[in-house]
């Protein structure tokens, strides 16, 4: 099948042109698509793929987003998040049980440091006896 768009061959199954992400005619359906938008010399260049985007440029954009200063932002709804939950539960070195930090509450961490304020008191206060016996 050859794309209206972009006129190039691709799979009649395919529900989208793989080079250009056209839909095919006549298909209907839920697609999902992606957009890089990058800002960079002074131009907002849009790309739907990250393959897509010329090499000097993808070179940068993979340095910039693996650096210390880089972050990702996920817009979702209740669904999406449901999603993006399975899938990085599935990654590598992701534990999915409880940690010490969810263990860890505020309300824990008062009552620990109440505790240990009432143990030091009864130190102090049993020092104290046995200073003036």
């Amino acid at each position: 099948m050859t794309c209206s768009r972009c006129g190039k061959e691709f799979d009649e199954a395919e529900a989208r042109c793989p080079h250009c992400g056209e839909a095919k005619a006549g298909a209907s359906g839920l697609f999902q698509t992606s957009t890089v938008l990058i800002s960079a010399g002074g131009a907002d260049l849009v790309y739907r793929t990250v393959e897509e985007i010329p090499p000097g440029l993808r070179t940068r954009l993979l340095k910039s987003t693996s650096g210390g200063n880089s972050g990702t932002i996920l817009i979702a709804d209740r669904r999406g998040r449901k999603e993006i939950a399975k899938v990085v539960g599935k990654l590598p070195g992701v534990q999915t049980g409880s940690s010490a930090a969810e263990w860890l509450t505020r309300g824990r961490k008062r009552g620990i440091a109440a505790v240990v304020v009432l143990l030091a008191l009864a130190l102090v206060a049993w020092a104290l006896g046995h200073h003036w016996q």
